[in-house]
């Protein structure tokens, strides 16, 4: 007898509580392989595959594509295991092999998306299976080609989620705690009544609307406790803070929440380092490798500075009252994206030379722009660097990528006029600011550091000598 196994939304990882369908890989009906890329989704993070850890028949589909779904919502049923027909089990290249072993051993137990899976890498053709009209007329509780496969899926989901309180993201749980909204009140408005985070927000409005209601006046009705709302709307576009926008905006509010902020800044003469590269790249003529970029330069430099000054490289942990320093540099960079800002990480840098370094941001920029960074390459930095002179702007106070201790800001390079040799001449200069964690080092340690990162552009060599 063939069985009806459920695939959820798998835990993300990093934070992450929800995905938006962005591709469906397969249809109702089609023979699925073990570990198979079944769905498409994107994160606040990055767009990554997700695949199905059962093999068998796809007997129902839960949710369009640009859904958006909570982690532990359905994704898909799978038909797997033989059926009473006796054709064989479902197996995960679609074919009717003998065999009426337990369901369970037709699951990798994989699930994890963006870290690929330990079964071989299975076929992403469509395979559809045989024509109802062409098996057995024996009855079988699912049958993959008909539509009764999606009712029997939603019996068996019923069943699981039935209970007190449907609620599957700890997020929705946290925030009505935070607000005292009792769960079982609340209607959700998900599948089968899953309660979702905009019902609990939905919820929290209707209290403080009848608290300003109940606080008012006896001359003021209720439908004004909502006009300044409704006024708004009409006025303006509401855009939803969700997605790459939303990671973005509560990771900057977090960072400017917890952490005791101070910028220092210094324009330094970058002359010398432009010649460098210049020299670098001209070296090996046309068939030299890829050109040393100047964000490849100034992570170099970052990497010696944060060796002379280690307080830097290190976090905060504010329940053990600790500062705690990392041993190795992974230097996150920041990236413009048509999705939005996102912050790959080069890991290991301190191991790396220029040329190596180079390579990977421009790995990482690729992978940033086609939205197929993984949540690994997204996450564990410890330090960033900024590069916002490709802007067209000259200066800016960064705000710390929490839980990092510090940020180098980098604007653009331009021409201007400059005291060189004790004569006024024309030089290729720059503002670098340092936003630091006040809690990891003082003003001392902060300057030192964004001292000798000067140093190193206004005169290359300095970095020689340090290595």
């Amino acid at each position: 007898m063939a069985q009806v196994l459920e695939f959820k939304l798998p835990d993300l990882g990093e934070g992450l509580t929800e995905a938006e369908i962005v591709r469906w890989l397969v249809e109702v009906g089609d023979v699925v392989a073990i570990d198979q890329p079944v769905v498409e989704v994107e994160t606040a993070k990055a767009m990554v595959e997700v695949p199905c850890p059962y093999g068998g028949v796809v007997t129902a589909r839960f949710g369009e594509e640009g859904t958006e779904l909570p982690v532990g919502a359905p994704l898909l049923t799978v038909a797997v295991g033989s059926s009473d027909s006796g054709s064989g089990p479902v197996s995960a290249t679609g074919s009717g092999a003998a065999g009426s072993g337990p369901a369970e051993a037709e699951s990798s137990g994989n699930v994890l998306v963006g870290y690929g899976t330990g079964a071989p890498a299975a076929r992403r053709r469509r395979v559809r299976p045989e024509p109802v009209s062409a098996r057995p007329a024996t009855p079988v509780p699912v049958r993959s080609a008909t539509p009764e496969p999606a009712a029997a899926a939603e019996a068996v989901r019923a069943e699981e989620v039935r209970g007190p309180v449907a609620v599957v993201s700890p997020l929705v749980r946290k925030l009505a705690r935070q607000h005292d909204v009792d769960l079982r009140q609340v209607t959700g408005s998900g599948r089968d009544g899953l309660i979702l985070r905009a019902d609990v927000e939905a919820a929290i409005r209707a209290v403080t609307e009848r608290t300003a209601v109940a606080a008012a006046p006896a001359t003021v009705t209720a439908p004004l406790a909502t006009a300044p709302r409704a006024a708004l709307g009409a006025a303006g576009e509401r855009i939803p803070l969700r997605g790459v926008r939303g990671a973005v905006a509560d990771k900057l509010s977090r960072s400017r929440h917890e952490i005791p902020d101070a910028t220092c800044w210094v324009d330094a003469d970058a002359t010398e380092l432009m010649a460098a590269r210049a020299a670098m790249n001209g070296a090996g003529g046309p068939s030299a490798g890829p050109k040393v970029s100047v964000l490849a330069l100034l992570a170099r430099i970052c990497t010696a500075a944060l060796a002379k000054f280690p307080e830097l490289n290190s976090t905060v942990d504010p329940a053990a009252r600790e500062i705690v320093r990392l041993r190795d540099i992974h230097l996150g960079f920041a990236a413009q994206t048509e999705r939005g800002l996102v912050v790959p990480v080069v890991r290991d840098a301190q191991s790396r030379n220029v040329e190596s370094i180079g390579a990977e941001i421009a790995r990482l920029t690729e992978s940033a722009r086609t939205g197929t960074l993984t949540p690994a390459e997204l996450t564990g930095g410890t330090f960033t660097l900024n590069n916002y002179g490709v802007f067209g702007v000259d200066g800016s106070t960064p705000i710390i990528n929490h839980p990092e201790a510090a940020m180098l800001g980098v604007g653009r390079i331009v021409p201007k006029p400059w005291v060189h040799g004790g004569e006024l001449a024309v030089r290729q200069v720059v503002q670098l600011s340092l936003t630091f964690d006040h809690r990891v080092c003082d003003g001392g340690t902060a300057g030192g550091f964004l001292r000798y990162v000067a140093d190193c552009v206004e005169q290359p060599a300095v970095l020689l000598r340090t290595v």
